[in-house]
């Protein structure tokens, strides 16, 4: 399979995950664009946030388009998210990659136990 193709796969699995679960693209496409592509590992987590964002503005569209958004409810968490994201953005570049990674998979277990549980 071409670079090109396993790289399409992985937007393809994030998309899905995204647009069935609402969240959770990022947490497919970290570990699939460090085993598919030559990233450098500084470079994965802004790539993800780079793709999932076109990814959730069209989950949002299909979800907006069938009547199912709640926007009212919403709005808290985009402010929050939004503050969250800026913090992110200026602190991440302070974080080491691997405690990103760490945490990441820290925080995929959790969610696993939890939704199994």
């Amino acid at each position: 399979m071409k670079s090109w193709q396993k790289t399409a796969l992985a937007g393809t699995g994030a998309g899905i995950i995204n647009g069935l679960f609402g969240a959770g693209g990022g947490m497919v496409l970290v570990p699939l664009l460090t085993a598919l592509t030559d990233l450098e590992d500084e470079a994965i987590f802004p790539a993800s946030v780079a793709i999932i964002f076109p990814i959730c503005l069209v989950s949002l569209s299909v979800g907006a388009m069938g009547g199912v958004f709640a926007w009212r409810e919403a709005v808290p968490y985009l402010l929050g998210s939004a503050a969250g994201g800026i913090l992110a953005g200026l602190l991440g570049k302070r974080i080491p990659t691997v405690w990103l990674h760490r945490v990441l998979g820290a925080l995929i277990l959790w969610g696993g136990v939890r939704y199994l549980c």
